[in-house]
Parts: C-alpha cells; structure tokens; sequence
C-alpha cells in the first residue's frame, strides 16, 4: 500500500508517522510526479489557503483533480475544506467532494476542544459502539453534503464532522494528532 502525503504546509509529518506504523509506503507529495504509483492521499491539516495557494504554484491543482476522480483522498480539518466544493470565500479549492463547509466554525485556536465522536463502521463490525477521541483544532464544519455524500459522523448537537464520497472522505478534526490509528486504517481500506 503506497500513500501520498501532501507536504506543503501542515502536519504531515504526522500522518507519515501513522501511516508508517500500519505498514504503508509514505511519499512526501510535493510536485505533480509524486502522485504517480499512489493507492491514495492525504491532505493535512494547516492553513487552507496557504496549502490551495502553494498547490497551485507547484502546479498541483489539476493533477490533483485528475488523482481525485479514481483514487482516494482524505482531507483532515484545512484539507477537508481544499477538498470541498464551497468554502464561502474565494480561495483555491480542489471542488472534488460535494460539501459545503465553514471554516473556523468554532471559533479561534483558544476554541480548540476535544470529544469522543461515534462513527458507526469505523471498527469493521466489531465494538462499534467504541468512539473516536477527536482532536479540533480551528476546525471548520461540514456544513451540508449533497447528493452521493454519506456523513459519517456527527457532534451530539448533529452537526456534520466526517463525510465520505465514494473514495474521498472528510475529517473536521485531526485523527494523526491522537494514538488512534482507526481512521487511517479505515482511510487504507478506502484506497485499496
């Protein structure tokens, strides 16, 4: 299993890490060539506009596109919204999943929180009922999903914080920032 990391800002280096623990070949994405022989990706957190600027300088954009409609990608929190196709501001945007999202929904980094979140299919039929300690961190929101879209999981409150399209799936916190490697095995089965 070959799984890109796009390393132009953010915590990658992170996600390297847990991919690495479960056995996966980790590429450091950076130019358009890097994408080649991949089974998926994973957009970091960080800031979203500087990663959709730097994307574009390096020429990345389309070639994400491309990637996008047969492979999979994960955007966790900024990645989550350079995956979306509305941010509400004019910034670049991969516009690949059909998501509408706001970002720093809860506020400044001083409103960062963490809460255990249930995610029904996240252990592959067995303690279900476990939940997912999340880390957000200025995250932003999945404001609304459109047609094809499966929200995953939810705040008790029912606002929407992971959703998956087909191979592409969104994450409003930080998975990679916790010893819980469940969603990034979860991810690997999408990218098989």
């Amino acid at each position: 299993m070959k799984i890109g990391v796009l390393a132009l800002q953010g915590d990658f280096a992170e996600h390297q890490v847990m991919l690495e623990t479960l056995g996966a070949e980790v590429v450091q994405v950076r130019l358009p060539e890097h994408l080649n022989g991949l089974n998926g990706l994973i957009i970091p957190g960080g800031e979203s506009t500087t990663i959709g600027k730097l994307a574009t300088a390096y020429g990345l954009m389309e070639p994400l596109k491309i990637f996008g409609k047969t492979q999979a990608i994960w955007g966790t929190c900024a990645g989550a919204i350079f995956l979306a196709k509305d941010a509400h501001r004019p910034q670049p945007l991969l516009e690949l999943m059909d998501i509408v999202i706001e970002r720093n929904a809860f506020g400044r980094q001083v409103d960062s929180f963490e809460v255990d979140l249930n995610v029904p299919g996240l252990n592959a039929g067995e303690k279900d009922d476990l939940p997912f300690h999340a880390v957000f961190i200025r995250a932003p929101l999945i404001e609304s999903v459109g047609k094809g879209v499966e929200v995953i999981s939810t705040l008790e409150d029912g606002r929407i914080v992971a959703a998956r399209q087909g191979k592409l799936l969104a994450t409003s916190f930080h998975p990679e920032l916790t010893r819980d490697n469940r969603f990034h095995r979860y991810f690997m089965e999408l990218a098989k």
